[in-house]
Parts: C-alpha cells; sequence; structure tokens
C-alpha cells in the first residue's frame, strides 16, 4: 500500500493511534487522510478504509448528516462525541484488486471529500 501511495505523489506515515490500532497517515486537499488497513494476512491486507476528521470546535451542525448520508453512495459521514464530522470509505481489495481499481476508488474519495469540505465550509 505505501509503495502505491508513494507512486501517487502520497506521503506515507505509518502511525499507531489511541486505540494502539497502527495505520498509515498522509494527506489529501490539505486534510489528513487516515488508512486503516483490514483483513490482513502476513504482508497482504484485502480492504481499507480511509477515514478523514475535521476539527470544529463543537460548531458543526449535527442534523445535516443524514441528509449527506442520503444522497452519497460511496463515503459516509458521521459525527464524533464531540460533534466534529468524519468522512469515511471501505476499499474492498478482494478479489482481484488492481492498480487501476484503487486509483479509481481513490479518484472517487478524492471527489467526495471536496464535495464534503465545500457543503459543510471545512475550509
Amino acid at each position: 500500500m505505501s509503495t502505491w501511495l508513494e507512486s501517487e505523489g502520497y506521503g506515507v506515515k505509518f502511525v499507531t493511534g489511541e486505540s494502539g490500532r497502527r495505520h498509515i497517515e498522509t494527506n489529501t486537499q490539505g486534510f489528513p487522510l487516515n488508512i486503516f488497513l483490514g483483513d490482513c494476512k502476513s504482508e497482504r491486507c484485502t480492504s481499507l478504509e480511509l477515514a478523514a476528521g475535521f476539527s470544529t470546535g463543537g460548531k458543526f451542525d449535527v442534523s445535516q448528516i443524514n441528509g449527506w448520508n442520503y444522497d452519497n453512495r460511496w463515503c459516509r459521514a458521521y459525527y464524533d462525541d464531540v460533534n466534529d464530522p468524519w468522512l469515511k470509505m471501505n476499499i474492498d481489495l478482494w478479489p482481484g484488486g488492481t492498480y487501476e481499481a484503487l486509483s479509481d476508488r481513490f479518484a472517487t474519495w478524492n471527489r467526495t471529500l471536496g464535495r464534503f469540505i465545500d457543503k459543510f465550509s471545512l475550509r
């Protein structure tokens, strides 16, 4: 995963979150992107979870999340315990995941993330 990310121009940093779960941290559209590897056996993982959170100081209007989720197919939004918005996307790499398919999924992520940022004025 890190080799592909770097080939696509993303930086790669392996970090351990508060939960103790190790993941990749990179940036897209000026914001941190967390990439959690799932269903791993040895060095091979068959799924990814992309997650981006936005600190709003509790000023996010959580009533808009259901509408967002209803209107958007590929990525789901939620808010955390301090009302900060998050966007997530799951990517299945098995069977037959290719670099082309991964590039396509990341393009979908980036388009949807851009709409999310714009809709909720998160810049």
